[in-house]
């Protein structure tokens, strides 16, 4: 098929249609890349053959990540996604959906090690069994295959609850509530490829957002898409989305929640549309040669034709130029006149129609509308008409910004009301199919900005309450899809973990009553016993490199979680006890440091602000307690760090264990020794 796709031709009828040509075989040929590490199937059906159907026994049909044909065009290996490879992920000794016998292969890189066979036979089906009562060895060596590097797809053990996920239509917006462990992440990076497969021509024109919490996880994610053949997918963070000034300043997490409040959508359009003023008197602008009088009457009229049209402010105020322009064509016409389009362009932009513009419908810039409402008390009450309490107004007051600095240390929550402004004012780029991820812990401002890309479009809601950090939180998904313009989505429950080990989940799951009593704990198809150890210790700093290289003697990778606040003192133990690791930062959340190649290291240590969405073989956990009294809803924060683990979990503490964990309590040993400067 490489060899079929680099033979075609570039040469068109003109320069353009050759140049799109070459362009649509490089994709093609880049879409065919293979770099002899992914193999080209993983599973197969022997169905049976249709009943009247002459041909007796079975079909063959081997199952893979891409569709690959012979020379004669017949299919060697059909798409996971097309339709009839659902049966592969939905057949069951219940339901063989007309399949025989399922095979998985095993693979050690591309290299065939071993296959597995599931006969879905009518004896299977008399005895009753439980399609779901076990995993095959195959799913279960692939799940806990070590981790290392980037995520990787899971095409070949998606399940079938998650199979119906990937699988629902364009049209329909999801919200689906995962429990640690359940794959939420991956199900919707599946479904963004089978959308790309399934409806090109609509999305291939408008595109695919795939959002994620920050850029260690956007890195984390990046090879998903690519390995199953998408490459024309747009991943980025909200605070990249938003990204429209530069960031220099830092809010308190009780004003970036006002900041966040939806009240300020309402303040925003106030501010902006609150500057129109009704017109007083006729004008007269020049056409041809010649000048006409446009009466107040229909002055008054087009204005508010143009505000109820619902465009945005900036178009609205070339369409009320264009308007009036016309008018004065019409007058010309009427008298015997036939003005050229160009002509009434140039009426639009004469400077009489300028001037007439400026003091109606002025030009506005969204940084000024957000910085004045910051500084200025005064026009942040007058626009907001009792929206804000008195000790709300207090507190932006308090903090306003300074109105005769040269530069404005904006904020991400400034940010996103500049954004929401941008949107009020011009049209934003739509997408055709946005992948939200971590939606728990976005504001209603930044649900609403991701809103605006998928105004025409549908959206894949992933996320779990329990899971919420942010000072802005949601308690409840039928908030946030109200904010995010899609109050029709269906909400979806995942609780049933496939990588987390039920051991862990056990653990974690004491923490629930106190961060969702709504949601039901999550469960596991891996007990993993044995997979979690608490260890008290009398001095973190020298009982660390012993324990982490403990953990080392064990396969895959390993994530060393600490508060934030001692996540650099943890690095700093582990290098002195000689244990090598990478370390990551709020600052610095690649572990790239100054930009020099770093020495590749099992262990990774990270504050537990950047472990949402990652996961690792082994998670070692530094003082649980440290992490709850970190920041207000450090409980939270304790609970995404305690479900990183897909092998086992070890906790090191000095102090006492929160309450949920346990009730035993140890000695609290002397503070970790601060690092000397370099």
């Amino acid at each position: 098929m490489r060899a079929a796709a680099s033979t075609l031709s570039d040469v068109g009828g003109d320069a353009f249609a050759s140049e799109m040509l070459g362009k649509s075989r490089a994709v093609r040929l880049k879409s065919l890349a293979d770099d002899g590490r992914i193999p080209p199937f993983f599973g197969r059906t022997d169905r049976l053959r249709d009943a009247d159907d002459r041909a007796t026994g079975l079909e063959e049909f081997h199952i893979g990540r891409r569709h690959i044909r012979d020379d004669s065009g017949d299919p060697v290996v059909i798409d996971w996604r097309a339709p009839m490879s659902r049966p592969f992920y939905q057949a069951t000794p219940a339901q063989p959906l007309g399949v025989a016998l399922r095979r998985r292969f095993g693979f050690a890189g591309a290299e065939l090690t071993s296959y597995e066979d599931e006969a879905l036979t009518t004896a299977a089906q008399r005895s009753g069994a439980d399609p779901d009562s076990r995993l095959g060895q195959l799913v279960v060596e692939e799940i806990e295959r070590p981790r290392a590097g980037p995520m990787r797809d899971i095409v070949a053990t998606i399940a079938p609850d998650q199979d119906d996920i990937v699988r629902a239509p364009l049209e329909t917006s999801l919200c689906i509530q995962g429990s640690p462990g359940t794959g939420k992440t991956a199900v919707g990076l599946h479904r963004a490829a089978y959308l790309l497969y399934t409806y090109p021509d609509r999305l291939h024109r408008s595109g695919v957002l795939v959002i994620g919490p920050n850029a260690a996880f956007l890195r984390y994610i990046g090879a998903v898409l690519p390995a199953l053949g998408e490459l024309d997918v747009t991943q980025t963070t909200v605070d990249e989305l938003t990204a429209r000034v530069p960031l220099r300043g830092n809010d308190s997490a009780e004003l970036a929640q006002l900041k966040g409040d939806e009240r300020w959508a309402a303040v925003l359009r106030r501010a902006v549309y609150g500057g129109i003023a009704k017109p007083q008197d006729s004008i007269q602008i020049p056409l041809s040669g010649r000048r006409y009088r446009v009466p107040v009457e229909r002055l008054r009229r087009y204005v508010d034709d143009v505000r109820r049209s619902g465009v945005p402010y900036a178009i609205g105020r070339e369409r009320l130029a264009m308007t009036v322009a016309e008018d004065a064509r019409r007058q010309k016409e009427h008298a015997g006149g036939s003005p050229t389009d160009a002509e009434t362009r140039r009426c639009a932009r004469s400077a009489e129609l300028g001037d007439w513009l400026a003091g109606l419908w002025p030009e506005v810039d969204a940084r000024q509308i957000v910085r004045r409402l910051l500084s200025d008390p005064g026009a942040l009450v007058a626009a907001s008409r009792g929206a804000w309490g008195g000790e709300e107004l207090a507190l932006f007051a308090a903090h306003r910004h300074r109105p005769i600095a040269r530069s404005v240390r904006w904020t991400l929550a400034d940010a996103v009301l500049i954004d929401e402004v941008e949107g009020l004012l011009r049209r934003t780029d739509l997408f055709g199919h946005v992948i939200l991820d971590e939606a728990q812990d976005l504001s209603a401002m930044q649900l609403r900005a991701v809103a605006r890309r998928a105004h025409t479009g549908s959206v894949t809601v992933l996320g779990d309450i329990a899971q919420g950090t942010s000072p802005w939180s949601t308690t409840d998904w039928a908030i946030s899809l109200a904010s995010l313009g899609k109050p029709e989505a269906v909400v979806r429950v995942l609780t049933r973990g496939y990588r987390v080990p039920g051991e862990i989940l056990d653990v974690a799951n004491r923490l629930l009553p106190d961060l969702a009593p709504q949601l039901p704990p999550a469960t596991s198809v891996r007990p993993g016993r044995g997979s979690v150890s608490l260890r008290a210790v009398a001095d973190l700093g020298q009982a660390l490199p012993a324990i982490v290289s403990e953990v080392l003697e064990q396969p895959g990778s390993v994530g060393v979680i600490a508060a934030d606040a001692d996540a650099a003192l943890v690095a700093r133990a582990l290098a002195d006890g000689g244990v090598p690791a990478v370390a990551l930062s709020t600052t610095d959340p690649d572990g790239l440091g100054d930009g020099t190649d770093v020495e590749p290291s099992r262990v990774t240590v990270l504050p537990a602000s950047l472990a949402k969405g990652l996961e690792y073989d082994h998670v070692v956990l530094v003082e649980p307690a440290a992490i709850v009294l970190a920041e207000g809803r450090g409980l939270h924060r304790l609970y995404v760090a305690l479900t990183r683990a897909v092998t086992s979990l070890t906790v090191v503490h000095a102090q006492a264990l929160p309450a949920q964990l346990g009730s035993e309590v140890h000695p609290v040993s002397p503070p970790m020794p601060r690092a000397k400067p370099r």
